[in-house]
């Protein structure tokens, strides 16, 4: 199992899992347990289903998106040790103006409630997993992809996105490479399996870690491990990552 195999390597403390497309009870809990992980799921079939890793005790565990009612298997938050995380996992939208994607708006509109609720209580958070957006043009392949009304790269998209930033949450990535840098062009996260995309890198960064002020000000490195995408049979996402002391 590549997974396994990238955290026995890397060892981190805390891992969100998306699309884990498992009930709770069909998950393969023994091959995270026997690396010393403890685990929360909140599961389901198909695309769905989201998951906490964590070496240290998983506590105040909050399954789907508060105050929001959604069939579908999103949303899962827990406090460990000092931090609160949530792995998130947005609706892709299919297609912009369909139903599936005011969908997408509305799980937005939600997310960005109830974080700007929980801010209140000033906590270390890490807010992470796939946002389904490409928000700025560096986060993607070229103008051109963001021109039109297209899924990831639309305006409403890039404005909900764009809206939990300016609650006061510090894109983790985006702080070790700022997008006026070389660096921080043709940085992705998602490279889709069709038209050779990997090998022309021709992707886009959707998988976003956003922290709170308190997680931000012990910020000390963050980045995305884009060769994980080269393995056989790798998922068509790469890991993304941040450090705090």
């Amino acid at each position: 199992m590549m997974v396994v195999e990238w955290l026995r390597e890397h060892s981190p403390d805390i891992v969100l899992l998306q699309e884990i497309k498992c009930e709770n009870a069909a998950f393969p809990s023994e091959f995270f347990e026997d690396l010393g992980y403890n685990i929360a799921l909140h599961g389901q079939k198909t695309y769905h289903g989201v998951a906490i890793l964590a070496k240290l005790p998983i506590e105040d565990v909050i399954r789907g998106l508060p105050d929001f009612e959604d069939p579908q298997s999103r949303y899962i938050e827990a406090l460990v040790g000092a931090v609160r995380v949530a792995s998130i996992y947005v609706p892709n939208g299919q297609e912009v103006g369909s139903d599936k994607f005011y969908y997408k708006l509305n799980f937005y509109n939600r997310l960005k409630a109830h974080i700007k609720q929980s801010l209140e209580a000033k906590e270390i958070s890490v807010w992470g997993g796939d946002y389904n957006v490409a928000p700025f043009l560096a986060d993607g392949p070229n103008e051109e992809a963001f021109k039109g009304e297209r899924i990831l790269t639309s305006q409403k998209e890039r404005e909900a996105f764009r809206e939990l930033l300016w609650l006061g949450l510090t894109d983790a990535v985006r702080v070790q490479y700022p997008e006026d840098t070389p660096h921080g062009q043709h940085l992705f996260s998602w490279w889709d399996y069709r038209a050779n995309s990997w090998a022309q890198n021709k992707g886009f960064r959707i998988d976003h870690l956003l922290l709170s002020p308190p997680a931000a000000d012990r910020f000390e490195a963050a980045g995305i491990e884009s060769q994980v995408r080269a393995l056989d049979k790798a998922s068509d996402h790469a890991p993304v990552w941040v450090k705090l002391r």
